[in-house]
Parts: C-alpha cells; sequence; structure tokens
C-alpha cells in the first residue's frame, strides 16, 4: 500500500498505522503549499496523491510524486523553508510531525536510522 523506501526497514503495520491516523491537507492544481522563507509549520509530508513541483529561486529544481516526501529537514533543523512547492494538479498531502517520525525510528532498529540520515543527507546535498 505505502511505498515510501524510506521506512522500508520499518515493521509495516506501524507506518501503516501512522499514515492513516495523520491529518490529510488537500491543493487545488498550481496552488502554492509554501514560499521559500516562510517558516516552519512543525510538520512535514508525504505526498498521497499526484505530484509537486520544487522551487528555488522561481526556478523548478525538482518534482515529486505520490509516496515521496518533503520538508523533513525543515522539520528536524527548526528552519525556515529553503524552496517554493507548487501543486502541479490536485494534491492529497500526508501531513507528519516530529513526533510521528520519532514513534516510526523508535519501534525499530539501528538501520532506519541510517535510512533517514542517508535521506537527510541527500536533500541537504540537493539543497532542498
Amino acid at each position: 500500500m505505502y511505498e515510501l523506501k524510506i521506512f522500508n526497514w520499518i515493521e509495516k503495520h506501524i507506518v501503516e498505522k501512522i499514515l492513516l491516523e495523520s491529518p490529510i491537507e488537500n491543493f487545488k492544481e498550481w496552488e502554492i503549499v509554501f514560499k521559500e522563507w516562510e517558516n516552519s509549520n512543525w510538520k512535514w509530508y508525504v505526498i498521497k496523491s499526484w505530484k509537486v513541483s520544487i522551487n528555488i529561486n522561481k526556478v523548478v529544481v525538482a518534482e515529486l510524486w505520490a509516496w515521496e516526501m518533503f520538508w523533513e529537514i525543515a522539520l528536524l533543523r527548526e528552519e525556515e523553508r529553503n524552496a517554493t512547492v507548487i501543486a502541479i494538479s490536485d494534491l492529497e498531502l500526508i501531513a507528519l510531525t516530529l513526533n510521528d517520525l520519532i514513534e516510526m525510528v523508535n519501534h525499530d532498529e539501528n538501520i532506519i536510522n541510517k535510512q533517514i540520515m542517508r535521506r537527510i543527507e541527500e536533500n541537504i546535498e540537493n539543497n532542498f
């Protein structure tokens, strides 16, 4: 059901429970989800359906599709948004909190911690 590679090492029922219990935020096509330099809202997101455009200085730097995630770095670092996210089509996002991430990590071994750190390092290198 959930194709989140970063969570492959966590027991599936834990990930499913958290994702099913988390609130869904909806956006219309071309609606701005967040703007560059806005303050964090203490959430990170998993795309439930469709896709988003990630823009830095009005330049598209990436597109993310269903079951990809974004803003986990801003959440962990407690910093401003470093990109603008635009819904390319009608969009459903699963909103997660730091507590959700901690709950997932606490239910597993060091493997998931390594996966999360790898993902964060990739995003830092890519500046989003």
